[in-house]
């Protein structure tokens, strides 16, 4: 907002190479975007709204710049208000840790490409003001932090249908029925996910969003936990203490301390900065914002008022039924997709565990603790680490040799979903016996001698069908727990 004129110069990013914000807008600036914009690859916010821009190169006068792909770390660009005219460049379907996406009030006409679906952490997107011939929101009918949001500025999601209702509670009888009995696991996964993904409503508060923007005070935070008050402690760790508080908009936040009385927690900070910042996914616990200094780290999450997995497994106080304990592994399962193949670098999370699983007010599973996740790199399938997590969850060769990779977090994946429909913890064995080999033995005639106890009620009538379908997801764990030498691909 500087009244600069004149048009961007070609080298503008060829000197700026870890440049992480760039803010133009407001100005009177006219031309094209330069092509060394490809330069700035650590760029996360590019804002050049309110100008006179017009596309990326002379001959191609109007077009968004495809340049932008090449913006892998970017999580905010606004282009809005300005002369872009043709449609949305295909490019910008790879920018998968994007948020946000204003390209409002430009002359963009053209189709919406639908592989923008893809982008699973964008919370939100204006495309108003453009002659579309294919403006659909059905594109992001499974993006929840979209759908129904004041963030999403193309025509309603149409997720309140009546058809889509009848749909969906048709979807989940056949679940109930034990479909799988007929046509085996993978129909059961299938129809759950295609269940989940029309059912369950955007829950992302736009309070959140604000927070992120405007940023927390440390006064207010130390306001909001009572000073960090053993009344709210809600959780300790190896590293350091979670506290809920409570902002003075109302809304409710956890708070991760870090030791740091110990070395290990301040590389716990560190690597839970750099693997979050690049990760936006509705089964991830979300980053609201953090703190660090020489004598204080902490990371600002959202709140889970429901707790943990290992909570729900383990209190007297708390039933989760064969639906709802499917419902949380398939959320987990989401997230781990979304790090191994969703992200530009892969993230194996190393620490996949029933406690590092939390659950929303609606049940919605979001994956934790990052503190000791590894990156790969671009060439890389597998690292060496130093690293232990927990026993019992390690695939052997982790334990043995410290190789990780992301079919480490498959098998932890597998140990978990054994877990979470029988009720014993992988340690709960002793000599040579393990949890997948008691499972294993007893598939699949006695199956009602491995399921959690709980979960069984001999006057069901459709006890049966429900022991097959239990039956089908102890298979999958299973074969998630295999030797992973002997694993092809994951």
């Amino acid at each position: 907002m500087n009244s600069l004129s004149g048009s961007l110069p070609n080298g503008l990013c060829n000197g700026l190479p870890i440049l992480k914000g760039l803010y133009l807008s407001g100005n009177k600036l006219h031309g094209h975007i330069p092509t060394s914009l490809s330069n700035c690859s650590q760029l996360q916010l590019l804002s050049s709204s309110e100008n006179d821009l017009t596309g990326s190169l002379p001959q191609n006068i109007g077009t968004l710049p495809p340049e932008i792909g090449n913006l892998k770390a970017a999580t905010l660009i606004d282009l809005s208000m300005n002369q872009f005219s043709n449609g949305i460049p295909r490019e910008i379907v790879g920018l998968q840790t994007l948020v946000h996406l204003s390209l409002r009030h430009n002359k963009l006409q053209g189709s919406i490409p639908d592989s923008m679906s893809n982008m699973v952490g964008l919370e939100f997107l204006d495309l108003s003001g453009g002659p579309y011939k294919n403006l659909s929101s059905e594109f992001f009918i499974d993006n929840e932090a979209l759908c129904g949001s004041s963030r999403f500025n193309v025509p309603p999601c149409p997720t309140s249908s009546k058809h889509r209702s009848n749909r969906k509670k048709l979807l989940l009888s056949f679940l109930l029925l034990g479909i799988t009995f007929l046509f085996g696991p993978t129909t059961v996964v299938f129809v759950w996910i295609r269940y989940r993904r029309g059912n369950r409503a955007p829950q992302q508060a736009d309070s959140f969003l604000s927070i992120t923007r405007e940023g927390i005070s440390y006064n207010e935070l130390l306001q909001a936990t009572d000073a960090l008050s053993e009344s709210n402690l809600i959780g300790s760790g190896g590293f350091g203490s979670v506290y809920k508080g409570i902002l003075r908009s109302g809304t409710a936040i956890a708070v991760k301390v870090f030791n740091l009385q110990l070395d290990a927690a301040f590389r716990s900070f560190d690597t839970e900065c750099d693997v979050l910042r690049s990760l936006r996914h509705r089964n991830l616990v979300k980053v609201i914002t953090s703190y660090s200094n020489i004598d204080f780290k902490a990371l600002v999450l959202d709140y889970m008022p429901n707790g943990s997995l290992e909570k729900y497994l383990y209190s007297h106080n708390y039933f989760l039924n064969i639906k709802q304990r499917l419902s949380i592994m398939i959320d987990v399962a989401c997230a781990l997709e979304y790090h191994h193949h969703g992200c530009s670098l892969p993230v194996i999370h190393c620490d996949v565990k029933p406690s590092n699983v939390l659950l929303d007010e609606d049940m919605v599973a979001r994956l934790s603790d990052f503190g000791i996740s590894k990156l790969l790199g671009e060439y890389e399938s597998d690292l060496y680490t130093k690293t232990l997590a927990t026993l019992g969850y390690i695939a052997p060769e982790y334990g043995q040799d410290g190789l990780v990779s992301t079919k480490c977090d498959v098998y932890s994946y597998g140990m978990m979903l054994l877990e979470t429909f029988t009720r014993r913890k992988p340690n709960d064995f002793e000599g040579d016996l393990s949890l997948k080999q008691w499972v294993s033995h007893s598939l699949p005639e006695a199956i009602m001698d491995v399921l959690d106890a709980n979960l069984i009620a001999p006057t069901n009538n459709c006890l049966q069908k429900e022991l097959d379908v239990v039956a089908s997801i102890m298979e999958v764990a299973l074969d998630c727990v295999l030797n992973l030498r002997k694993k092809g691909q994951t």
